[in-house]
């Protein structure tokens, strides 16, 4: 157990690290927040075919309400958690890789809920906007991460019983 803390806590400090460098952000995290924005739009397009996705922003062409995904709210740093994780724990390398792809579907999924449903919640209040995204949201993608986490490692084989000689 305090090999795999040890080895999560180092993981999610190389990660995060790796993810405020300016090679980080050119490379994984503005891409990855643009493709956020671009599939959230794409979704939202079949119900409303004025919304567009410019870089990071979801934007209404019909009444020009946007919303900017930034850091925090892109899913990256609820995924490095996931990936530290998935990869301190003691299983299989092909469980492993299992995991993170299904994982990180998984979070990206309802990631992209919280995108669209915070962008239809600013059109409507921005009192209900601001509460569902400083607490709600918050505490469902890292509830979600962890769900994800416990169910990963449930399908992991059981190691077998250590005995003791008597």
């Amino acid at each position: 157990m305090v090999r795999f803390f040890l080895g999560f806590l180092v993981l999610q400090a190389l990660l995060f690290g790796t993810e405020l460098t300016p090679w980080g952000q050119r490379w994984f995290v503005v891409p990855w927040t643009d493709t956020l924005a671009a599939i959230s739009a794409g979704i939202v397009k079949v119900f409303d075919p004025g919304v567009m996705a410019d870089g990071k922003v979801l934007q209404s062409g019909s009444n020009g309400f946007a919303v900017s995904i930034e850091a925090g709210c892109n899913g990256v740093e609820a995924t490095i958690v996931l990936v530290a994780a998935i990869l301190a724990f003691p299983a299989p390398w092909k469980r492993k890789l299992v995991g993170l792809a299904i994982g990180i579907v998984a979070v990206q999924a309802l990631n992209i809920i919280r995108v669209i449903s915070l962008f239809y919640l600013g059109q409507w209040s921005f009192d209900a906007f601001d509460f569902a995204h400083q607490y709600v949201w918050q505490a469902l993608i890292m509830l979600d991460v962890l769900i994800v986490w416990l169910l990963w490692v449930r399908t992991l084989p059981r190691a077998a019983p250590a005995y003791a000689a008597a």
